[in-house]
C-alpha cells in the first residue's frame, strides 16, 4: 500500500512529534528510583540484607537490581537512611539478644554486634559496603539524618551511664536513653562523633551523647527540634524536646521536663506539614454526631495531633484525638504526601507470620487552615501483610510498603486530585514483589543517572 505525500508528511510531522516528546521526556526524567528494603533472609543464617529495586516511573512496577541483594554488615537490621544528595546509606544493625540469641527487642539492655553500616550507592543501585560505626548507648533501634544531610542521629534504649541521665535531666534521674550524634563527611561518608557540648560529666569532660527520657520509643526530626517519645503502658507516654541547631548539630535542652501527653500504647511519633502525631494504639470511642465525620463507634488505635509552640512544647489541636480504621492496628508510620493535602498511616496489625486482618494503609484529608484530619473515602487500602515502612516515591505518582509477613513489597498509584490509592497502571489492587525475607525497613533514592 502507498502513502500519498500528505499522508508521509502526515507521518513524518507524527513521528518528528514523538521524537520530540520522547527526547522531552528523557530530559524531564534524569532521575532514576531505587527502592531499598532491610530484613532478614529465609536462608535463617542470622545476618541481614539489603534488597533493591528498580522503580518504572511510567507504571510503578519494580524490578530487582542485578547484584542485590547484599548483606546488611550485620544481623537484625532494621531503621536505614540515605544522606548526601542519596550517595550513601546507612543501615542500623541492631545485633542479637545475648540471653536468646535472637533478635534485640525494646527490652534488651545490650545487644551483641549492634552498629551502624555505610554503604555506598552506584549508578545503578548496587551498595558497596563502606566502614561500620557504632553508637555509644545499649540497643540502638531508631536512625535519622538532618535535612541538609550533615549530621547524623541515632537513639538508643540505654544510656552509658546513670551519671549522664543526672547532669542533663536532673539529679534524680539515674536511667535514661540517649541520642548519639555523628557528623557526616561529604566527601566520603563517614561518621565522626558529635559530643554534647551542653553537659560535661562529673571529670569535666563532654558527655559524648544527648540523655534522653527513659524507655525512649520513637524519635523524629524537625527543622527546629528533635522530639522522642518516651514511656511505658503503666507509666504513660511522654514526649522530650532537644532544640536542633542545623549548623552544629548540636542538641539542647529546652524543656525542664518531659511533656506528659494522653498516650500509654504509643508506637511513634512523627512529623507531617509542620505538625507533630503521636501513634497509639489504644482504643477510641466516637460518639454519634462527630464534627469531623467519623462514624460512631469503638476504634482499636488512635492518632493524637499536635502543634509545636515555644521552646518545642505541643500544643494539642482542636478536635482532639482522631481514631483510625476501626478494622486496623498498631500504626506504625505515618507519612504525608509531596504536597501535604493528604496523610497516610501504616498498620501493622497482628505481627504474625500469614495474618492479614488489621493490616493497611489509612487515608486522611488534610483541613488547610485546622489542620484536622477527616475520613479519606475509599480508605483503608490493603498494602500487604504487616507493613513495617511506607513511603512515596521520588516522582510523587506511588506509594510502597514493605511487609513483615509476607516478605513483599507492595505498590499502589496516588490519584493527584483525591489522594485515593489506587493499583498500579493496569492493576485493580496493591501489586506485590517478592522478598527473600521478612522486611524491617523501607527507603527510595532518586539518583541522577
Amino acid at each position: 500500500m502507498k502513502f500519498r505525500k500528505f499522508g508521509k508528511a502526515l507521518l513524518m510531522s507524527a513521528v518528528s512529534v514523538g521524537l520530540l516528546l520522547g527526547v522531552t521526556s528523557c530530559v524531564q526524567s534524569y532521575t532514576v528510583g531505587f527502592l531499598f528494603v532491610t530484613g532478614t533472609s529465609t536462608a535463617g543464617n542470622g545476618q541481614g540484607i539489603i534488597s533493591a529495586f528498580k522503580i518504572d516511573h511510567n507504571t510503578g512496577n519494580l524490578k530487582p537490581v542485578n547484584g542485590m541483594p547484599v548483606g546488611s554488615g550485620g544481623s537484625n537490621p532494621g531503621r536505614a537512611v540515605l544522606a548526601v544528595g542519596s550517595r550513601f546509606v546507612y543501615v542500623l544493625n541492631r545485633g542479637t539478644d545475648p540471653a536468646t540469641n535472637g533478635p534485640c527487642t525494646a527490652a534488651t539492655t545490650d545487644c551483641n554486634g549492634a552498629n551502624i553500616s555505610e554503604f555506598a550507592v552506584g549508578g545503578s543501585g548496587v551498595l558497596a559496603f563502606q566502614a561500620q560505626f557504632f553508637s555509644q548507648g545499649m540497643n540502638p533501634f531508631r536512625i535519622l539524618v538532618d535535612g541538609q544531610n550533615n549530621y547524623l542521629y541515632v537513639l538508643d534504649a540505654v544510656a552509658p551511664s546513670g551519671e549522664g541521665c543526672s547532669a542533663a535531666l536532673g539529679p534524680t534521674v539515674t536511667t535514661c536513653g540517649d541520642i548519639t550524634a555523628f557528623k557526616i563527611d561529604q566527601s566520603t561518608g563517614r561518621l565522626s562523633l558529635l559530643v554534647n557540648a551542653q553537659v560535661t560529666s562529673a571529670t569535666g569532660n563532654p558527655l559524648p551523647y544527648f540523655p534522653v527520657p527513659v524507655d525512649p520509643i520513637d524519635m523524629v526530626l524537625t527543622a527546629s527540634y528533635i522530639y522522642t517519645l518516651s514511656g511505658t503502658p503503666a507509666t504513660g507516654d511522654a514526649v522530650f524536646p532537644y532544640a536542633f541547631n542545623s549548623s552544629s548539630g548540636q542538641l539542647t535542652i529546652t524543656q525542664n521536663s518531659s511533656q506528659p501527653i494522653n498516650a500509654a500504647q504509643g508506637t511513634a511519633i512523627a512529623s507531617a506539614s509542620g505538625n507533630i502525631y503521636v501513634l497509639d494504639n489504644e482504643p477510641i470511642t466516637i460518639p454519634a454526631g462527630d464534627s469531623r465525620n467519623f462514624p460512631p463507634g469503638t476504634y482499636l488505635s488512635q492518632i493524637l495531633p499536635f502543634t509545636p509552640g515555644t521552646g518545642g512544647a505541643l500544643q494539642a489541636q482542636t478536635g482532639g484525638a482522631v481514631p483510625d480504621d476501626p478494622n486496623q492496628s498498631s500504626p506504625v508510620v505515618l507519612i504525608a504526601e509531596s504536597k501535604g493535602k493528604w496523610v497516610y498511616v501504616a498498620n501493622q496489625g497482628p505481627n504474625t507470620m500469614g495474618t492479614v486482618a488489621q493490616s493497611g494503609i489509612v487515608g486522611y484529608v488534610v483541613d488547610p487552615s485546622t489542620h484536622q484530619l477527616t475520613p479519606m473515602a475509599g480508605s483503608p487500602f490493603s498494602m500487604g501483610s504487616g507493613p513495617q515502612c511506607l513511603l512515596e516515591d521520588t516522582s510523587n505518582q506511588f506509594f510502597y510498603t514493605a511487609n513483615f509477613n509476607d516478605s513483599t513489597v507492595t505498590g499502589r498509584t496516588l490519584d493527584a486530585n483525591s489522594g485515593v490509592l489506587n493499583g498500579l497502571k493496569g492493576k485493580t489492587g496493591a501489586q506485590s514483589f517478592k522478598l527473600d525475607g521478612p522486611a524491617a525497613w523501607c527507603f527510595v533514592s532518586g539518583r541522577t543517572s
